[in-house]
Formats: C-alpha cells, structure tokens, sequence
C-alpha cells in the first residue's frame, strides 16, 4: 500500500510539488525544534559510550545513564558559579575599551580612524554581552527551557536508544534495516567523537592561550582565553578571529608584544592543526576545509551562531549518509 501511495505521488508532478512546498515550509516553521532535537542527538552520541562503559561494569541502566549527566551538569554548574561573574565583567569592560584600542593600534601603525563611530557599534554589538548568561543562553538555544529540554530529550534518547533505532528502522523496506541501523550506528560514533574532540581541543586552547596571555602581562587574558577555545569550534576561521582582538590589546602596549602574541597565536594553531587534530578528529571530521568554510558560512546565513556551530557535525552526518548509500 505504502510502495503504491509513493507511486502515485510521484507519478502526479502537481501533488508531487506541493507536497515538497509543503515538507519545507514546515522544516522552516520547526526549524529550532528541530535544531534542538540535532543538539540533543549530539549529547546522546557523546554521552553514549560512558554508558556502555557502565553498564559493562553491572550498573543498572537508568543509574548508568544519569551519571554522566550529573557529572555533566555539576562541572557546567561549578564553571558558571565559579567563573561567570569574573568573566562577564571582564569581558563587558573588554569590549568598552575596543574601541580605544583599535584607535591606538591604528596610531601605531600609522592609520588614521574616527574613534567616534567606533564606539557605536562596540556599545550595539557588545553591551548586552553583562546582562548575563541567561540572555546569552537565550540568544544561542532559545532560552533556558531549550537548553533544558535538548538535555531531557538526549536523556530519553538513551534510555530508548535501541528502540529509536528499530522505529527508524521500520520507515524503510525490510530488506535494508540492517544497513540503517549500521548506518545509525556510524553516524552516533562520528557525532560523538566529534563533540568529545571538540571539548578536548577547546578546552586545551583556552588553557594554553590563558597562560601564554597572562605570561605576557597582557590585559583581559580570561575573556581572550575563553574567547578562543569557543572559537575552536569553528574550524579553519575560528582561531584566526579569536586572535584579532588579543592582537589589538598587545599593539596598544608595544609591536614587539604585538609580534610576540601573533607569533604565539601562530605555533599554537600549528601544533593544534598538525598534532591535536589528526589525534584528537582523526576519526571525527575529515572534511576539506574548503566544504567547512562554505558549510559554516551557509550555516551561519540560514540560522545564525547555531548554524555556523552545528555546520560541521550536520556535514560530517550527510557523509556518512552518502557513503552508506553506495
């Protein structure tokens, strides 16, 4: 019954077309939930094989699933009590003082700039950057109860995990469940190794850059830090934005600095690019950079921040999609 409806559908070119009009407005009008749903499939992924591990280990299974989550959400916790109210003034004052310090860079290098019209954009871009985390979870996830949710929807993920995979399963002919499920399979372990990459290589690059900054006396080397392991999630350009402003600050101290902080922005992104990644991502991305940059720029042009951050994992799951198609 099911072969003959899609028979008809696609034999009537009229039917066939509204139908498609219709399937994207829909992806359109749901496209957060749906975003969410991809966030939460995400932590499932990367959580998943912690699970395994204890319930290798005779664990119970809800037990085994709600430890990692506790573990989770008490690090996110004690991060956010112990770390945001410093970093939050640290970078609103940062981002008021942008502005003076392009102009003196820009003195130093012999250019000439209207300070005037700086700060503006600084004050627009910037300033609701202190009204705390709650705004910036809004602006990224929706709002808290999003966040909430993709954590309860990637909990219920794996307590049904297997379940999920057989009713996925069953929405294709009976002769290819085996190779969706592998399929499946495939695209939880790159999306996992992906996001745990991802923690690992930002998580070294905002310590490495902490200390390096600090080392050097420069001014606001937290925010930079931070700054830069957040941008680690963007590949390719996500480094070369993060150093632009921690460059800024070190021009308006001295060009020697300046020299110093860029050559050190240089052989970290050397040593991540050449040592950390192909350890840490080798089985992860594997993507040219090229279809990263185009992928994140798309990404960011369709839906924003969100966008441009879940562009990689999204192209790295339709890769995997296309290679279990042959």
């Amino acid at each position: 019954m099911r072969d003959k409806v899609v028979g008809y559908i696609l034999q009537n070119q009229v039917l066939a077309a509204i139908l498609v009009v219709a399937f994207a407005w829909l992806i359109i009008e749901i496209r957060e939930v749906l975003i969410a749903v991809f966030v939460s499939y995400i932590l499932m992924a990367a959580i998943a094989p912690y699970v395994e591990f204890l319930r290798r280990q005779k664990i119970p299974k809800p037990i085994a699933i709600l430890i990692p989550y506790i573990i989770t959400i008490a690090l996110i916790v004690l991060l956010i009590v112990s770390l945001l109210p410093f970093f939050i003034a640290q970078i609103g004052l940062l981002f008021a003082r942008l502005p003076v310090y392009i102009i003196d860079s820009a003195n130093i290098l012999g250019l000439k700039l209207d300070g005037s019209s700086l700060a503006p954009i600084a004050t627009a871009e910037f300033g609701n950057l202190s009204s705390g985390i709650f705004s910036i979870t809004g602006r990224v996830f929706g709002g808290v109860f999003a966040l909430i949710s993709i954590f309860v929807i990637s909990f219920y993920l794996l307590v049904y995990r297997e379940e999920v995979r057989e009713s996925f399963a069953t929405l294709f002919p009976e002769k290819d469940h085996a190779k969706v499920a592998s399929t499946l399979e495939k695209v939880e372990d790159k999306l996992g190794n992906w996001l745990r990459g991802q923690i690992i290589l930002s998580g070294f690059i905002g310590v490495v850059t902490w200390i390096f900054l600090t080392l050097y006396g420069l001014e606001f080397a937290l925010p930079l830090a931070v700054l830069a392991g957040l941008l680690e999630i963007v590949p390719t350009i996500g480094p070369t934005i993060a150093a632009i402003p921690a460059i800024i600050v070190a021009l308006t101290i001295s060009l020697p600095l300046a020299a110093l902080v860029t050559g050190s922005y240089i052989l970290l992104q050397f040593f991540e690019s050449h040592v950390l990644v192909p350890r840490v991502m080798q089985r992860a991305v594997g993507l040219n950079p090229i279809i990263i940059i185009i992928g994140i720029i798309t990404g960011g042009k369709l839906l924003g921040p969100v966008g441009a951050l879940l562009a990689v994992p999204f192209l790295s799951l339709l890769v995997v999609i296309y290679k279990n198609l042959e």
